[in-house]
């Protein structure tokens, strides 16, 4: 099946786009929403998270504590990297599983941290890039989550640059305007990627 990968740094924009992909019909595999089902109170990925973060970032109730956890990562690149360890070869198998499933002529797979891990790029036909003036990101970031404008910046300096995403990058949307421009953006991109795949390969 043809694939695009999405990605963006946090508060590009990334949930408004898959969402007008989706209005089109197009099927979207979000990385970040297998990783909260994967640790969700019985979840598979629960009891490893606890062995090696310990009981400080699972609420009284079991279930994880994602702003405890979130801290203690972006503050330590090493406990990230535990965090992606557990986290990473899981979700892929959840993407590959999903995939296999779907009959549709491309599939939208929203991948994060796409830049910063190179992972994916065996399966993905283009990567769709989702760009914005950083002061832009902060501002959306701090008005959606409550999160303190350091708080924000310690997110975006454990993420990769604008320049090393664009790198990487088949296809870009600048979203700086209105959501009405972005869907319209995206839908020239559908367009696209249906003859894309309907192409026969090289």
């Amino acid at each position: 099946m043809f694939t695009v990968g999405l990605t963006g740094g946090i508060g590009s924009g990334k949930s408004t786009v898959s969402d007008c992909f989706a209005a089109h019909g197009v099927p979207v595999i979000d990385t970040d929403v297998i990783a909260r089902q994967l640790s969700v109170p019985g979840g598979e990925v629960l009891d490893a998270i606890r062995a090696v973060f310990g009981a400080t970032v699972i609420q009284p109730d079991g279930a994880l504590d994602r702003a405890a956890l979130r801290r203690r990562v972006f503050a330590d690149a090493k406990a990230r990297h535990q965090l992606e360890a557990i986290l990473h070869p899981r979700i892929r198998q959840e993407v590959e599983q999903t995939l296999a499933t779907l009959a549709a002529p491309y599939a939208l797979i929203v991948i994060p941290l796409l830049a910063e891990t190179g992972g994916y790029r065996d399966v993905l036909n283009r990567v769709l890039v989702i760009d914005c003036p950083e002061e832009l990101q902060i501002a959306r970031v701090m008005a959606r989550s409550g999160l303190a404008q350091d708080e924000v910046k310690a997110i975006l300096a454990a993420q990769a640059g604008r320049a090393e995403r664009l790198a990487v990058a088949d296809d870009v949307i600048m979203n700086t305007a209105s959501q009405e421009a972005l869907c319209a953006e995206v839908a020239l991109l559908h367009r696209r990627y249906l003859a894309l795949a309907a192409a026969p390969p090289p």
